[in-house]
């Protein structure tokens, strides 16, 4: 049995099922919608054995829906995105996707690898942002279902031509999505290249856990006591500071919005690196959230040494979203798994280079609970 409940929550509009206990996981593929160029563009559905599913596209290997139980049962779809293909085509801030080769910042575009220099796009001037306009958020990857038998899977893979977005070498990469029958959303990325090259791979969902109008009162919690400061572009300065006394500490649970007020700038909020350990390649929690409305409770766990929180601040209400809802500012909020931010031209910061026959492999979990 299906009902369907649409509710006005803070001038968005919510929707949530509720359904009762499918037996098993499964794995559903449908069209999403078909590129000018005539490739169609498909959809994998993720369902557990508890109701929940995630539905992740063909084009940037994007992660569209997550429909997570509250503490009543009702299911709501918890990250922000569009109901059609064309708004994931069009201009947009990287909703869902796979972002790569190299996430975040670099800083004026260039670095120098063995002696050579590479140009790349600045399509966030002054520097270059999550690799350029055509990264691969951008692009379409091939995927097959893959069976378990606690979750449902799909892997995505993409041969990124020596030279794409101004990058060294052929780099073959792979993100897995799994959701387990315990509400785990669980990220795997690999790669592979021909010669040496920087590789930083992350999921840019933006998460609403309420779908309310906008995130401030979600309690976050972040085990990190030193973030990396940043200058008037975000580029880190290459310090790495305590959280301690400003603004930034959420070593205990704080509403994300508590200190908003206190990050200044153009137009300010959080959009920080912070440090999570010098164990890179080991599990840890990076992060807690919880919306004690609907009672959900969200944790982060990665292999990465870093985590970039963003509190949504460039949204600005010109981008209408799925089921007609206008996405203003703070509508979602980022917790980016990742290297540092133009680690690539800070040789303190823990190296993105690969390097044959390295394999890049990292892991990040999205672990959904109610309380």
């Amino acid at each position: 049995m299906l009902a369907i409940l649409i509710c006005i929550a803070g001038g968005a509009v919510w929707a949530a099922n509720r359904h009762e206990s499918s037996s098993e996981a499964a794995v559903e593929t449908g069209k999403f919608g078909t590129l000018e160029d005539g490739t169609v563009i498909d959809l994998y559905i993720l369902k557990n054995a508890k109701g929940s599913s995630a539905k992740i596209i063909t084009y940037g290997a994007t992660l569209t829906e997550l429909w997570i139980p509250d503490r009543f049962g009702r299911l709501g779809d918890v990250v922000l995105g569009f109901d059609n293909l064309q708004g994931y085509t069009g201009k947009h801030p990287w909703f869902g996707a796979t972002v790569g080769r190299v996430a975040n910042r670099i800083a004026k575009g260039k670095f120098t690898l063995d002696g050579k220099e590479y140009s790349l796009e600045i399509n966030d001037p002054p520097n270059n942002l999550h690799s350029g306009s055509r990264d691969l958020s951008r692009v379409v990857w091939k995927a097959e279902p893959v069976h378990e038998r606690n979750g449902a899977a799909v892997r995505f893979s993409y041969a990124s031509p020596d030279g794409d977005e101004g990058f060294p070498g052929r780099l073959l990469v792979t993100v897995l999505y799994r959701l387990t029958n315990s509400h785990e959303l669980q990220l795997e990325y690999t790669a592979k290249t021909d010669k040496a090259t920087p590789v930083n791979l992350t999921n840019h969902s933006y998460f609403n856990l309420d779908g309310d109008k906008n995130i401030l009162s979600e309690l976050l919690q972040l085990n990190a006591k030193k973030y990396t400061p940043v200058d008037a572009t975000l580029i880190p300065t290459g310090e790495i500071s305590a959280v301690e006394g400003t603004p930034l500490d959420f070593t205990r649970p704080v509403a994300i919005g508590a200190h908003i007020a206190g990050m200044q700038g153009d137009p300010g909020g959080y959009d920080h690196n912070f440090v999570l350990s010098s164990e890179s390649g080991k599990f840890k929690l990076a992060a807690r959230v919880f919306d004690s409305s609907s009672g959900r409770q969200m944790e982060v766990w990665t292999t990465e040494p870093g985590v970039q929180f963003y509190s949504g601040n460039f949204l600005d209400g010109t981008i209408t979203g799925k089921r007609g809802v206008v996405y203003g500012k703070h509508s979602g909020f980022c917790l980016e798994t990742q290297h540092f931010p133009n680690a690539v031209n800070q040789p303190m910061f823990p190296s993105v280079i690969l390097r044959p026959p390295s394999i890049y492999s990292t892991q990040t979990i999205f672990k959904f609970s109610i309380r």
